[in-house]
């Protein structure tokens, strides 16, 4: 499994979003620190669900970081674009 099926199989476990895109953006960051050969060590996430209402922006990045677990370690960069 690649790690892109693996962050978006478990923040639609942890979730249930209404909204998820997870992209892989790798190939844009060539030459920068942290890129290795076959991408996936630049990601960005665009999620939309209920679970986050009331959150602050730091709750609901932390959510996320925890449903991610060791993910997080694995990878160089993760933007995150989170809504309720």
């Amino acid at each position: 499994m690649t790690v892109t099926d693996e962050i978006r199989q478990r923040l639609q476990a942890e979730f249930n979003p209404r909204e998820l895109e997870v992209v892989d953006d790798s190939e844009r960051h060539r030459g920068h620190a942290g890129f290795q050969e076959g991408g996936e060590s630049h990601f960005n996430v665009r999620i939309r669900a209920t679970a986050f209402q009331g959150q602050s922006r730091v709750a609901r990045h932390r959510a996320v970081h925890k449903a991610l677990g060791d993910i997080v370690p694995r990878i160089h960069a993760l933007a995150l674009d989170i809504g309720d």
